[in-house]
């Protein structure tokens, strides 16, 4: 990990049988001759995206991150424990149940399941298909990667990429399936933001507040993908080219404008893709009404599941990296106007943050180091 750039540099070669042998006069001399340089095997500069993005994210930028997000998380407990009961939620951690515990991390464990089937079935529809079990371990490093590189997705997404290359995926094919699974995430993130936004307007509980989160969300995710896909058309002119250079993000854009865009012209494949991130948050709002189970208060399966994806939505767009403080804040407050009491609201939101944050950063140091070595 001290040197990332040579452990991703990928060379080819060739063996030594293969070579010719040479009498160079210069030779039988002992005169030194000029060893002979490899040859890169890939000639997009793909394979030194991830290194780039780690060197860019400064020890520094990501203590700063770190500290804000668990300041602003401690701030979060401590304020909902001032307007609640400390001896209750405490009292309710430690009487969850381990079996409803299991039940929910099994469940949790169906979102790389989901994750590792977008880029199954798109890696499948570009004729370079892979199994399951290569890809799952993927999903696990790049959740690991997006919460201790903050980056808004691009250096897990990255790391991916240099994953499937390094499973001998084309580098174009490789981008063509990430942008799949970008625009997927979109398109089932969009249905279920607004459909809870429906929810609560039909239950009479939507405010300003929530409209403008929703509008500010819609414009961003409606942005995202437009941006993408045009940069196909404009992202090697001037002004995109010197923003992206100033980014630090010359090499991803350059890989954006060059990856393939028939997989995103594929309505099955997009349809396919969408239900399987919808199942995504389907599965991670289960968890957290299995975490009530578990402390054995249980409101309405839809209270949960609003009260997750609005959490989801603020984290999205809130200033603060990863989500830490505002994914809590959020979900305690939506749960609380729906019902539920502070103490178990905060109790079951721990424990869903457990499960989906900080327990995957277990594995995730290992497979992430896994999969930058097999690069």
């Amino acid at each position: 990990m001290n040197r990332p750039a040579k452990a991703l540099e990928l060379i080819d070669v060739p063996p030594i049988a293969s070579r010719p042998v040479s009498t160079s006069p210069l030779r039988s001399a002992g005169v030194p001759l000029a060893q002979p340089q490899p040859i890169p095997i890939a000639t997009t500069g793909l394979v030194h995206i991830a290194p780039g993005l780690l060197g860019k994210a400064s020890r520094l930028r990501l203590l700063m991150f770190w500290v804000v997000g668990l300041m602003g998380f401690i701030a979060v407990i401590l304020v909902v424990l001032h307007l609640g009961s400390l001896q209750k939620m405490a009292a309710l951690i430690r009487s969850a149940r381990p079996g409803w515990m299991l039940v929910a991390l099994a469940v949790q464990s169906g979102t790389y399941v989901s994750a590792a089937l977008v880029w199954r079935d798109a890696l499948r529809v570009a004729g370079h298909p892979l199994a399951l079990r290569t890809l799952i371990p993927l999903g696990i490093a790049k959740v690991f990667t997006d919460q201790v590189l903050p980056s808004g997705g691009i250096s897990g997404t990255m790391l991916v990429v240099c994953g499937l290359t390094g499973r001998h995926v084309p580098a174009g094919i490789a981008m063509a399936a990430m942008l799949v699974g970008m625009v997927s995430y979109d398109i089932a993130y969009l249905f279920v933001v607004l459909a809870s936004t429906g929810v609560l307007w039909l239950q009479r509980h939507l405010n300003v507040a929530l409209i403008i989160g929703v509008a500010i969300f819609v414009v961003v995710t409606v942005a995202v993908p437009a941006a993408v896909l045009g940069l196909k058309q404009w992202g090697r002119r001037a002004p995109i080219a010197g923003l992206s250079k100033c980014l630090g993000v010359t090499a991803l854009l350059r890989e954006l404008t060059d990856a393939p865009t028939r997989l995103l012209r594929s309505p099955s494949l997009l349809s396919r893709t969408a239900a399987l991130q919808l199942a995504i948050f389907v599965f991670d709002a289960l968890t957290l009404w299995l975490a009530f189970k578990a402390i054995g208060e249980v409101p309405p399966l839809w209270v949960v599941f609003v009260s997750f994806i609005v959490a989801s939505m603020v984290a999205t767009i809130g200033p603060i990296p990863v989500g830490l403080g505002t994914f809590e804040a959020t979900s305690v407050g939506m749960l609380s106007l729906l019902g539920v009491s502070v103490e178990a609201a905060l109790a079951a939101t721990l424990l869903l943050r457990a499960l989906t944050f900080w327990l995957p950063m277990l594995p995730g140091i290992w497979l992430a180091r896994q999969e930058i070595r097999r690069s």
